[in-house]
C-alpha cells in the first residue's frame, strides 16, 4: 500500500504555525521580568524614597515654621491692639513672660479672645481668634481644649500651642519702659540684649527647647526657633 503524500500547502502551513508559536514564546520571555531585574527595580525605588523623604520632611518643617511665624505676628498684634484699646497691657504690672518659659498663658489668651471669663477685657473684644487644636490629647497648632501633658510638659486648657505642640512664649513690657530683655541675650544672634518693643513672642521650634538642643547654649543662631522680632 503506497503512502499518501502530504500536500505542500498543508506542510507550509504547519511550519508557519510552529514558527509563529516559537516567536510568541520568545516574545513573552523577552517581555517578562527576571527575578534579578525585579530586585534591581525595587532597590532603585527604595533608594529614591530614601532621598525624597528627608526633602519632604524639610518642606513640612519649613511650612510649620511659616505657620509659627504667622501665629507670633498675630499674638504680638493682638497684645498691641489691647494696649491701644485699654491704654495698658493685659494682666501685667512688671515685665512678664507667659507660655513655656513663664506662667501659663491661658489667662492671657482668655483676655485676648474676649471670653466671658476675662476680667480685664470688659468689652469682650476679640483681639485674636485661633482655632482649637484638632487633637485634644496631643495638641498641635491652636488652642488647647483640655489640660494635657505632652512630652512631660503640662499645658493648660486655653493655651496657644505651636505646630510642634509647645506653648508659645510671650513677653510683655509690664513696667512700660518701652523695652524687654532678649530671651537669647545680646550675643545669641537674635538682636541686642534689650529689644525696643512692648511685646515679643517666640516658639521653641521642633526640638522644643530655647536655642539649639544639640549645643545647649540657649542661643538663637543655628537653632530652629521662630521669633517675632526678626
Amino acid at each position: 500500500m503506497r503512502a499518501v503524500p502530504v500536500p505542500r500547502a498543508d506542510a507550509e502551513m504547519d511550519c508557519f504555525a510552529i514558527e509563529a508559536a516559537a516567536f510568541a514564546m520568545r516574545d513573552r520571555q523577552s517581555r517578562a521580568f527576571t527575578l534579578i531585574e525585579l530586585l534591581v527595580v525595587t532597590t532603585i525605588i527604595v533608594v529614591l524614597l530614601g532621598l525624597l523623604f528627608p526633602a519632604f520632611q524639610g518642606v513640612q518643617n519649613q511650612a510649620k515654621k511659616t505657620q509659627a511665624k504667622n501665629d507670633l505676628t498675630q499674638i504680638v498684634t493682638a497684645v498691641n491692639a489691647y494696649y491701644t484699646e485699654y491704654g495698658k497691657y493685659p494682666l501685667v504690672n512688671a515685665d512678664s513672660i507667659y507660655g513655656r518659659s513663664g506662667a501659663p498663658s491661658d489667662t492671657l489668651f482668655d483676655e485676648l479672645r474676649g471670653l466671658s471669663s476675662a476680667t480685664q477685657n470688659p468689652r469682650q473684644i476679640v483681639f485674636i481668634s485661633p482655632a482649637d487644636s484638632k487633637d485634644a490629647n496631643n495638641p498641635r497648632s491652636g488652642i488647647v481644649t483640655q489640660d494635657v501633658t505632652v512630652n512631660g510638659v503640662a499645658i493648660k486648657k486655653g493655651e496657644f500651642v505651636d505646630p510642634w505642640g509647645s506653648s508659645y512664649n510671650i513677653k510683655i513690657d509690664g513696667d512700660y519702659d518701652s523695652a524687654v530683655t532678649n530671651p537669647y541675650g545680646g550675643s545669641g544672634g537674635a538682636g541686642s540684649d534689650s529689644i525696643r518693643q512692648g511685646v515679643i513672642a517666640w516658639s521653641f521650634g521642633k526640638d522644643g527647647v530655647l536655642g539649639d538642643k544639640r549645643k545647649n547654649d540657649g542661643k538663637f543662631s543655628g537653632s530652629d526657633d521662630v521669633i517675632s522680632w526678626q
